[in-house]
């Protein structure tokens, strides 16, 4: 009789549960409409646009086919932010293309991205615009000569683990700083465009007269005019990995996605 009265009081307890366990692991919605365009905005701003329109130029050997392919560029990336847009609001969880790969394929092709993505794709990348913030950060000290390939390569890593360590810190304070930099970005992009209409306006339009002379029609010229313009624009899926830290995901992805 005793065992059956233990028992049934037993079975009459409730489960012990905590606030975090009815509501469930998620991350917290800190980032808001400023946060939302600078994701988008300061990582497509990047060492890319400084950098890709030299051998863009140099690949299509003209100003006029330059100037197509950077047109069909945008038009590439504008198309790609849409779909992430709705991409973005059908499957509201961080992740990006991992995150749809999982919920639309077999895992095993996501955790074949996953991996590929950490172990080759993102170094290769950020490798290659740490050591573009390298060079232009110690180009200064050099008086147009060519710094130590030793000094580049402390820097930029030097600048890989500042940002990670941010990251890893706070998710308001790597919001402010991409704010503050897409800002700075901004005003010097607008600093150049700037000039470059006054030039204009002064006369100078020589690089304009024949401007379709010398274009390199090779198949190999316009994959890799297409691959420094992809390259710079690159960064329109990145509001997509954070998508549950967003305020409002539903409206920031339809707006932001696509800044311009």
């Amino acid at each position: 009789m005793s065992n059956k009265t233990s028992s049934s009081q037993f079975d009459s307890l409730e489960p012990v549960t905590s606030p975090a366990m009815e509501e469930g692991l998620s991350l917290k919605r800190e980032v808001g409409i400023i946060g939302a365009v600078s994701f988008i905005a300061g990582t497509m701003i990047g060492s890319g646009i400084f950098v890709s329109p030299q051998y863009v130029l140099l690949a299509i050997g003209s100003t006029g086919a330059s100037f197509i392919i950077w047109a069909c560029c945008g038009l590439t990336a504008m198309l790609g932010g849409l779909c992430y847009a709705e991409l973005g609001t059908i499957i509201p969880e961080s992740g990006g293309e991992y995150i749809y790969m999982l919920r639309t394929t077999r895992r095993v092709i996501a955790f074949m991205f996953a991996f590929s993505f950490i172990s080759v794709m993102m170094p290769a990348s950020a490798t290659g615009i740490a050591l573009s913030f390298a060079e232009y950060a110690v180009a200064p000290f050099y008086g147009g000569g060519a710094p130590p390939q030793l000094l580049l390569k402390c820097v930029a890593a030097v600048a890989i683990l500042a940002l990670a360590l941010v990251n890893c810190l706070n998710v308001r304070l790597s919001t402010g700083i991409q704010v503050v930099t897409m800002a700075i970005k901004g005003l010097t992009l607008g600093g150049i465009i700037l000039g470059g209409v006054v030039m204009l306006v002064q006369g100078h339009t020589a690089n304009f007269q024949g401007s379709f002379d010398g274009t390199n029609v090779g198949v190999n010229d316009i994959g890799i005019a297409f691959y420094q313009g992809l390259w710079s624009y690159d960064g329109w899926n990145t509001l997509n990995y954070l998508t549950e830290e967003l305020k409002q995901p539903e409206v920031r992805l339809m707006r932001f996605s696509v800044p311009w």
